[in-house]
């Protein structure tokens, strides 16, 4: 015990050994028993005395033992743990991690987070979730040509998130992009516009998918001859590029669809600095719905993902294949809709 400065008293906070947390062991020792009946009490088996159990539990609280959830569901096969893989510098992205880590406590499991960088490989990030023995894994665009991945998807579930993929060994959901940029392109039109450019195109096979679903919308409307895709990928800095390029030209258009929130964002900043006003010289859609778009000094209309859907859908699927399902793989695409805001406006008349 240890007196504090009103002369009470307090059980003494052992530091472990090496800065670990304490074990069963060390309780044995501090209070000079066996290792077998600390184990006893602590998980309330029959047999230790009144006498034994209480000065086993006081000295547990004393020395701050906590037992260890990961060992005890090993023993038992199990780690409850799904592994996700997701981009931290994506505000989409982040905020589907932050749902689905409590929808998945919800239902008794935890997330093993693998965040990837330029440095941090599909291969690097998988190999280490596999290591913690996830039961199932969901990843946000992985590297198709992956051998890790390949591998972790013959010995658990996964659930491949962002893009559209055709391979029958893992779950894919994908937002319903072909219908949120329709809804895009329809609205401009409602307003006006007829020139209206894609800030897009790159970044994998997601930016391909979602530049070929503005070229279709464009198609929808009549407006084929039109279609302008700017080579962007998901980043600010890609953005700000196409927006420089359209401050610098002759010909600009009257609306700028981007490929996701960020690029959006960076083209209306570009603008800004140019005096080109927002909406009213150009109009600017963004995609994601990220919190970049709700933003007060943004107001960006966007194409909107639903991140409760996604993380539904993906939850689901990861869920029912560790319980078992073997049915065909599921290719689920999650509903959008669009979001107006004041980035968006009627288009500018002729000179």
């Amino acid at each position: 015990m240890t007196t504090t400065g009103d002369g009470s008293e307090r059980p003494t906070q052992r530091t472990p050994h090496g800065g670990r947390m304490p074990t069963m062991k060390d309780i044995a020792e501090h209070l000079g028993v066996s290792r077998q009946l600390v184990s006893l009490v602590l998980r309330g088996v029959p047999g230790p005395s009144t006498e034994s159990r209480e000065r086993v539990l006081a000295a547990a609280r004393e020395l701050g033992y906590r037992p260890n959830a990961s060992a005890r569901l090993l023993r038992r096969g199990r780690t409850r743990l799904i592994g996700m893989m997701f981009v931290m510098r994506n505000p989409f992205q982040v905020r589907v991690v932050e749902r689905l880590m409590v929808r998945a406590a919800e239902e008794g499991f935890g997330l093993a987070l693998g965040p990837t960088t330029a440095e941090r490989t599909t291969d690097l990030v998988v190999g280490e979730l596999m290591e913690q023995r996830v039961e199932g894994l969901v990843a946000f665009n992985p590297d198709p040509a992956s051998s890790a991945l390949r591998e972790a998807a013959d010995l658990v579930p996964v659930v491949w998130l962002g893009e559209w993929i055709q391979t029958t060994q893992v779950d894919n959901v994908h937002v319903d992009e072909t219908e949120g940029l329709r809804l895009a392109i329809e609205y401009l039109v409602r307003l006006g516009h007829r020139d209206i450019a894609y800030a897009g195109g790159l970044g994998g096979a997601v930016g391909e998918s979602r530049a070929g679903a503005y070229r279709a919308a464009m198609a929808s409307f009549g407006l084929a001859d039109r279609v302008e895709v700017l080579a962007s990928d998901f980043s600010e800095e890609g953005g700000a590029a196409v927006a420089r390029g359209i401050v610098e030209s002759s010909e600009r258009p009257t609306a700028v669809v981007c490929c996701g929130d960020q690029c959006a964002v960076a083209v209306m900043e570009v603008f800004s600095r140019a005096g080109i006003r927002v909406p009213e010289d150009i109009s600017v859609v963004g995609f994601d719905d990220s919190y970049l778009a709700s933003l007060s000094y943004h107001r960006l209309t966007s194409v909107r993902q639903d991140v409760e859907a996604t993380v539904e859908a993906a939850l689901n699927a990861v869920l029912q294949r560790i319980e078992g399902d073997g049915g065909p793989r599921r290719h689920i695409a999650t509903p959008t809709g669009l979001v107006v805001r004041d980035s968006t406006g009627p288009a500018r008349k002729p000179a």
